[in-house]
This record gives C-alpha cells, structure tokens and sequence, in this order.
C-alpha cells in the first residue's frame, strides 16, 4: 500500500520538463498554473544554448487547483506539452516513495541512511534491504525493515537478480539505492528501473581501481579524495551523476585516516543524492544531469 507523505496537508505539483527551447514557454506554463487558480511556489529553467534545449522545474500548490490531480497530466500534454514537443514528468509531494536498498558487507552507508530515515530527515518508505551477504541482517532486524539475501555466484547470477526483481515488485519499490553493494547489476536487471537506481563509490576512478584504491591513492600522495553519486546504467559507473564533493588530504593522513574521511563522505554524497531524488530535483538529459536547487 503506497502511504501519503506526512507534509500533504500542503501538497504540491512538480513538473519537469526539457524541450527544443522556444520563446513563450515560461509564461504558458505559468499561465496555465495561474489561469487553474495554482500558487507557484518554486520555478526554476535553464537554457543550453549549444543544444538549444530547454530544461524546467515548477512546482505549486495544488489547495484550490481547479484541475482534479488525476486528470493534471492529461490537461497539461493537450494544452501544452504536445505543441511545444516536451517531455515531462509530473509529481505530486503527497505520495511517499518506496526505496529498496542493496548492500554488501560495508554497513556505513547503511547505518546512515536507515538513521536519516528514522529520523524522519528523509519522508520514504524503506520496505526492504537485500544483500548478497548475510552479515546486515542483524542491522535490517534493528530497525525493522525486512531483509532478503541473495548468494550470487557466476551460475546463478541471472536466476538471482530475477528473483530480485519478482521480491521488488511484490513489494512495489519505486527506486533502488546501492549503498556499498558490490556485484554489478546486468543490463537487464537496470533496464527495469532507468535513472531510478543510485551508487556511491569513491571518486579514484578511474585512477586507482581494484579491491584497495585507498592503500594505491596513499601510495601516490594524493591530496584530494571525493565521493560520486549517480544513477546506474548499462555502462560500469558510466551512469548520469547526481551529486560529488572532495575534501583535502595531507602526508600525514595515513591510509585508515583516508578510509575515514571517504566513507565519512560517501555517506554525505550519497544522502545528498538520495534528498534530491526524492525531492524531484533531477532531470536527467543524455547520460547528463540538472540538479534544480
């Protein structure tokens, strides 16, 4: 059963929107907003102009619309959409999103996320964790959500990620973060949830891969290490990225003071990813992003 989100005694529309860009677009949005007795309360565009594409999100209330939420899209695509050959999508701030999350053996992000969670600093539902290793159970039983495990080997990889996807379903997940899950997904299973899977990993890619970055990085003396977050696609961290940051390191940060600081910032960035996805912040436009404030 999806839930409302506790802030819908002021729910609100989210439209995002990119399109050939063309004069007028601004105010026929806004003018059908307003001619529908809506309150706009954030608007955002931008324009690229080497593309000459157009990229937007508005939001308003939706207390006094004059359309029914369930008839806003079909409106908006006669009225709007199909002249001026948009794409769009429509959001509404009452429904809860239901998040899966999949991880491995390393808890920090885990923790972090199901703490945000309970703390209700993130309005989602988390109706399930799967790992391909036992050892977070214990942390799924602490906080109550149900935890699912999934041994994956090279023979039964796919038969796995199909049962994954049936126990998804089931449950109605709208989107899917890897919070340290280290198996790569196929192809097909990404296909199922375009632009609606998010990973964190540390920013030495490509520079220092393998099973230690951290132990290689510190043996070069590198100054800065960072965290990226984006969605998964068919291409291994090739994905549309939503959030990074870096801090500064010195000679006399060892390699466990690296480890620290990165898994510190893995879990900020991924947060941060998480917070703009469900806020519907993120357009995703040719394996790009535009993150709207």
């Amino acid at each position: 059963m999806r839930l409302p989100s506790p802030d819908s005694a002021s729910p609100s529309a989210i439209l995002l929107i990119h399109c050939p860009d063309s004069k007028g677009i601004i105010a026929t949005v806004s003018e059908f907003i307003a001619k529908n007795n809506g309150n706009i309360t954030f608007l955002d565009q931008h324009v690229d102009a080497g593309k000459s594409v157009f990229f937007m999100r508005i939001e308003w209330e939706l207390r006094d619309f004059a359309i029914p939420e369930e008839k806003i899209g079909e409106f908006f695509d006669v009225l709007i959409a199909r002249r001026y050959n948009m794409n769009w999508q429509l959001h509404f701030s009452r429904e809860m999103p239901r998040m899966a999350i999949f991880v491995s053996r390393l808890p920090h992000c885990l923790f972090d996320i199901l703490s945000r969670w309970k703390s209700r600093e993130i309005e989602v539902a988390i109706p399930l964790i799967i790992s391909n290793h036992p050892e977070m159970e214990a942390v799924a039983c602490q906080f109550g959500v149900e935890f699912a495990h999934f041994e994956i080997n090279s023979t039964n990889k796919r038969d796995q990620e199909q049962a994954q996807l049936d126990l998804l379903a089931r449950h109605e997940v709208d989107f899917i973060v890897l919070a340290r899950y280290m198996q790569i997904l196929s192809e097909e299973f990404v296909s199922h949830y375009p632009n609606r899977i998010i990973n964190i990993h540390h920013s030495f890619l490509p520079a220092f891969p393998g099973a230690k970055p951290y132990h290689h990085a510190y043996e070069r003396g590198v100054k800065v290490i960072g965290a990226t977050s984006h969605y998964v696609t068919a291409e291994l961290d090739g994905g549309p990225i939503i959030a990074q940051d870096t801090i500064r390191v010195t000679h006399e940060d060892s390699i466990d003071d690296l480890i620290r600081k990165g898994r510190d910032l893995e879990k900020v960035i991924l947060a941060r990813a998480i917070w703009h996805h469900l806020q519907r912040q993120v357009l995703v436009y040719q394996n790009r992003t535009l993150v709207f404030s």
